[in-house]
Formats: structure tokens, sequence, C-alpha cells
């Protein structure tokens, strides 16, 4: 791995280099993330205060801050102890007071001597009806005003942590920042009108209006750029290594994928038609396919995934379809088994729960090529699941799986391409994030007979109407969905609360239904018990299905039309829309009832009024984005998002979309980054410690 450069090193020595700053407060300092210079002077100020000098406090608004000349006055100390200092002070219109507790009137006296002109910087409050401003920020004397900045820049505090620290921290920190060679695109930067990297810093620690905050000023637009940029090279060299020539091309002749086509009763979508294209067009050249198919729920990616691996069985090779989930799995090989058959292909499934004789066939099955095209869970990338050729592995929900298994699957054969499938729509900049090093296919469409939801909100106080409304219908013969809520300690599908909530709706509603009417399902049942469930409710057996959100994802029944889901207000924007696509799938006008608990908070409300408003998954993305932010809505944990520490992933899509422009463009001319300017870039890869980008070309 190569070195950091020598220019750098003052800005990764310890915190407590810096003057000021001891061992105890960097203690102080590490609680904000902060353990380096660097990582402060990326720490950039959250707000400003006004510190112009005005002529009175007499024109402010209460409360507010102020920065006056004064005439010192009398000088009145407390009669009682434990009472506030008061020295009264007179600007160019009114009289108020300075306010001092626990106070030394020496010091005081000395600091503000009577008769004396001075200017005070400070919050100014009412207190019985009396202007006072206590303890002063700033008390300097006339001209020394100079010396305090028109806007003060306002830091992210912690215990313990004061302004005036960190400033003074700030201040040392940017002594110490080098030249460095430019590494952003010359014709890009002045288009853009942004200023070097260490005047970039140096004007966004000092503010000079509220402007100068907002994520579009020139400085701090360049340094999240610059963040952006380092994220999207990364994701560019990774995709680069990945797609070195992998030795065959996947070319299919389409006669199985004819055969399939011709059983269907429809005609695909336009959009089903395109990814088809894309990626069967991907797998034919000679470098490796790494692609996103995203489309919205019930947009049809199965059967997109289905085409896919036929293309990869006509070219004589194999196909892995691995699923989140045994329920998803098992319901992928339901529905895909008949087209297999119609085309002549063996497809086989295979689960944590094959064991002995059945697995080592099924095993064996894939190591001799007799299986062309196997479904499954985790267990496919375990290591005794060996093929014969396999050319295309498919990852479906990839955000349940981490990078680490879907690079483990990858590794299984030859360099066998990747299509990646989620039904969680990604706003356009997370999908530039995490997904970056992947080409991306959209299904924008959905298929015939995907009618309209309607969606309502319920108080819970309205249960029993909606258990009326349930009884009407289920002797309709529709059948419906009824999720409970999600616990919020415990926010995992399955979890114990989530148990406890299902199987006592269960008990209630199979008294008010009664108990042939009434199926369970939930994350802790024996997946047996839970199979059972899902193949009674699927055949119509059980009318209505209690659930946990184990039926989040891709669960297909097209005679329920109703969702209930409980406890609306406790999940997400994202997984609401989840569950919602569960129904619509059938003949039956659909409808979706969320049931929350009063009263609504301002984000829930707006969630929900969100989802009452729309059925597009990708707008619904884009407000979801919006309401929790980057983190939340993939899930920190599972996301592989960067912490950014300047650039804002909700409001700065456009810049990511040309940070990931100028990454591929910059790594086709220049692979290796040997010239100039790829020397530059080495130096701001280290600078933000994109340590997988400097592994990767060290390795070359």
């Amino acid at each position: 791995m190569t070195r950091r450069p020598e220019a750098l090193f003052p800005l990764f020595a310890d915190l407590t280099a810096l003057e000021g700053v001891g061992p105890k407060s960097a203690r102080t300092f590490a609680r904000l993330d902060i353990a380096r210079p660097i990582d402060l002077l990326l720490t950039l100020p959250t707000g400003v205060v006004d510190r112009r000098l005005r002529a009175s406090i007499r024109d402010l608004i209460l409360p507010d801050v102020a920065t006056v000349e004064v005439e010192v006055g009398l000088h009145v100390s407390p009669a009682v102890k434990g009472r506030p200092y008061r020295i009264h002070v007179r600007d160019a219109r009114t009289e108020f007071l300075l306010v001092f507790f626990r106070a030394r009137p020496d010091w005081l006296r000395a600091q503000l001597p009577a008769g004396a002109r001075r200017i005070v910087s400070g919050r100014v409050e009412l207190f019985d009806g009396v202007a006072q401003m206590p303890h002063p920020d700033h008390i300097l004397r006339p001209g020394g005003e100079e010396a305090l900045p028109e806007f003060e820049p306002v830091y992210p505090l912690t215990q313990g942590l004061t302004q005036r620290m960190i400033s003074r921290a700030v201040t040392e920190a940017l002594a110490r920042v080098p030249p460095l060679p430019e590494w952003i695109d010359p014709a890009v930067k002045a288009a853009r009108g942004w200023p070097d990297w260490d005047r970039a810093l140096r004007a966004a620690h000092a503010p000079a209006s509220l402007a100068d905050l907002e994520p579009s000023a020139p400085a701090r637009e360049r340094l999240a750029y610059d963040e952006l940029f380092a994220h999207q090279l990364t994701l560019a060299l990774a995709r680069a290594r990945m797609k070195r020539p992998k030795g065959f091309e996947t070319c299919g002749d389409g006669a199985l994928r004819g055969r399939v086509l011709a059983t269907l009763p429809f005609a695909p979508t336009g959009a089903q038609t395109r990814a088809t294209a894309e990626i069967t067009a991907d797998m034919a050249r000679p470098t490796r396919m790494n692609r996103l198919l995203q489309g919205d729920v019930g947009s049809g990616k199965t059967l997109v995934a289905l085409l896919a691996m036929l293309a990869a069985v006509e070219a004589g090779g194999q196909a892995a379809l691995m699923a989140p989930t045994e329920i998803l799995a098992r319901q992928h090989h339901a529905s895909l088994a008949p087209l297999a058959a119609a085309a002549g292909v063996t497809l086989d499934l295979l689960t944590g729960r094959d064991k002995g004789a059945e697995r080592a066939a099924k095993l064996a099955g894939l190591a001799y090529g007799a299986t062309a095209i196997v479904i499954g869970t985790h267990s496919l990338f375990q290591k005794d699941v060996t093929f014969c050729d396999l050319r295309l592995a498919v990852v479906d929900e990839q955000h349940r799986f981490g990078v680490r298994q879907r690079m483990d699957l990858g590794a299984k054969g030859r360099a066998p391409d990747i299509l990646v499938m989620t039904a969680t729509p990604i706003p356009r900049s997370l999908a530039l994030a995490h997904y970056g090093d992947m080409d991306l296919s959209v299904l924008d469409e959905k298929p015939p007979g995907r009618g309209p939801v309607r969606t309502a909100l319920v108080a819970s106080g309205r249960l029993d109407e909606v258990i009326d409304h349930l009884r009407r219908a289920l002797a309709e013969g529709r059948q419906a969905y009824w999720v409970c809520p999600l616990v919020e300690e415990s926010e995992t599908p399955g979890a114990m609360g989530e148990m406890t909530a299902a199987e006592e709706r269960a008990r209630s509603l199979r008294v008010a239904l009664g108990d042939a009417r009434v199926g369970l399902v939930h994350g802790q049942l024996p997946n047996a018990r839970k199979d059972a469930a899902m193949a009674d409710f699927a055949a119509g057996v059980t009318s209505l299905l209690i659930a946990t959100t184990v039926i989040e994802v891709g669960v297909n029944v097209p005679n329920a039309s109703i969702m209930v889901i409980e406890g609306a207000q406790a999940f997400g924007l994202a997984q609401l829309h989840q569950l919602r696509g569960r129904v619509g799938r059938g003949a039956s006008a659909s409808t979706c009832l969320l049931v929350y608990d009063p009263p609504l908070g301002e984000t829930a409300r707006a969630r929900l009024t969100v989802l009452r408003e729309t059925e597009d998954g990708f707008r619904i993305a884009e407000e979801d984005l919006k309401l929790r932010g980057a983190g939340d809505l993939l899930g920190v944990q599972q996301s592989g998002l960067p912490r950014f520490r300047v650039a804002d992933l909700e409001t700065q899509a456009d810049l990511m979309l040309a940070a990931q422009d100028d990454a591929r463009l910059l790594l086709a001319r220049d692979p290796d980054l040997a010239g100039p300017r790829g020397a530059a870039i080495r130096t701001l890869l280290h600078l933000l410690e994109r340590d997988k980008a400097i592994r990767l070309l060290a390795v070359g």
C-alpha cells in the first residue's frame, strides 16, 4: 500500500499537537469523532452569530445577540449571597444591565471601570421588563472590535467543549494546512467558481453571512465535491478491476427465452424488454457484468431475471438466484418452475433446510451441470456449493445482503456476471453513492393487470370498524393481510415484540372472525409452520393472514386485496410502500388501511400523507430521503454508505452525478492515475482516507 504523502503528516497528527489541546480536551473532542486536525478541519460550522457593531440594543427583538459600544456606569454588588453582580451600562440610545453570577468583583472593576467605554457582545434578554446581557461573550476596548469577526462561526458542541475552545483549535489546525496540488479538473473548477482547497477550508470556517452556510456556497460545494469525487473514484476503480476481461462471452440464441415468452398470457412491458436487452448485451461482452436492476413493487423484475438466467443457460452455462429469506426463495421457485419447465430447463431449490442425501444430490446436480438454474438463500455461497459453469449470479434485495456476500457468490465459478435486484426504489443520489460501481437498469412501468390501491388513514380508536369491514369482505370471498406493529425498540423483522403483537392480534381476530379464517406467520415460527401458513393462505384455505414484516418482500397472492397495517406510524415510508405492494395484484379493487395511534407527530403525518397521495415508489423514496436522511433510508449498518462530513446526499445529487462522470472519464484516460492530475488525486485519496481506492491502485 502506498505511503501517505509527507505534506499531509501535520493533518494526521494527534489532536494534542495543537496548542491549547491537552489530553483531557482531546478526549472531549473525541466524542464528536474528532481525533486529528483533519477531522477538525472537515467539521464545518453549523451556524453563525452576527457580531456586527450596532449603535444600540433598542431596535432588537429580544432575546438576540448584540455587539454595542457602551459607557460603563454603576457597579452593584449583591446584598444576598447567590444573587448576581450587576453593572449598569448605556449605549447610544438606552440603558441596560451586564449581569454576572458567581462574580469576581475585583476582576470586573478592572475590566469594566466606571466611566470607561467598552465594546460588549453577547445575548441580550428581558428579565422583569429590564434588558440585560448575562456574561458577555466578549469585552473589548474601543477599536478592539476589529479582532472580532462580523459573523462568528458556531460549531457542534458536546459536554465540556465551548465555542471558544473549538474556534481556537480550528485556528491552530488551519495554520497547519499545506499547499496541495489541484486534483479537480481546471475547466470544472473555473466553470463552478470554486476556490483552491486550502482557501475553501479557510472560507468555510469564516462564514461572512448565513448564505455561506448553504451547501451551494462555493467553498462548501468544493469541499463536498472533493468527498463525492473521492468516493466515486473508489467505486470506479472497484468497477474497473471487477470488469477486467473474464475470458468468455455469454451469448444465448434466444430459443429458451422464446419458449417462455410464448407461454405468458401477456406481453412484457417496454421497460422489461429494454432492461432484458441491456442485461443480455452486457453478458455478451468480454467484460464482467455488474448491474443493478431497480424496479418498483410489481414492476416485473422476476421475469427479467429469468430471461437473463435463460440467456446463460442458452450459452451452455448455469445461473443462480439468491433470495434474502427462505419464504421468498420458495416463492421464486414456485413461480419460476412452470416457466422453466416450459423451456425444458432443470431448475432446483437449495436452502439451509436441505440435509443429508437430498442435499448431496442437489449439490451433485450443480457440480456436474445437470441443474441449469438454482434458487436459494445465503446457503448458495457456502463452501461445499460448487458449480459446473456458473455464468450469472442474481442477488435479490441487495440491501438485505452485505457486499461481502454478493462478492462471495460472485467468486463461484470463473467470475460470473452479477445482477443485483432491488424492489426498493432508491433516489438517484443514493443509487449513485451506494451502487456507483454498478450499471443501472430501471423498470418504471407496471405490467398489465396491476390495479391501483386505495389508501386510507384510520385512527386506532376505529379498529372495530376495520374488523367489521374485514368481516364483510371475507364473506364475499376476498382475502386480506393484517401486518402487526413494528416494535420500536427492536426494528428487526421477526423481533420478539412483533411476534407477541402478532400472536395477540391473531387470538383476538380468531374470536371475532372464526378460527378457520385466520392464519399466522412470523419470524420465530419453525420453517415448516411458516411454509404451511403461507401455503394455506395462497390456496385460499385461510382468508386472513396475520403477519409481521416477514411478508414485506415478494410474497405474491393475487386474490389478496386488503392490507391492514397496524401501528403504521412506526414504519418507514419505503417499508409501508413494500407492504402495500402485496395487494393490487389481482382483479379485485384493492385497499390499504394505515391504522395509526394518535396523536401523530409531524414526521409521521408527512410520511402517511405521502403514501396516501401516491403509489410512485420513486417519488416515495425521494420524500423518504427528505424525511429520514440517507443513513436511515438504506439502514446505516447495511448501507455501505460512506460517512460524508461535508457532502449532503439529500441536496447534492447533481454534484454526485458530476463526480461520477468525472471519475469514470478520468480512469478511461489514466487508469493507473499515473499522470500529473493522477498524482494530485492520489493525495486526495490519502487526505480523505479512501483506503480501498489506494489498495486497488497499489495492486493495479
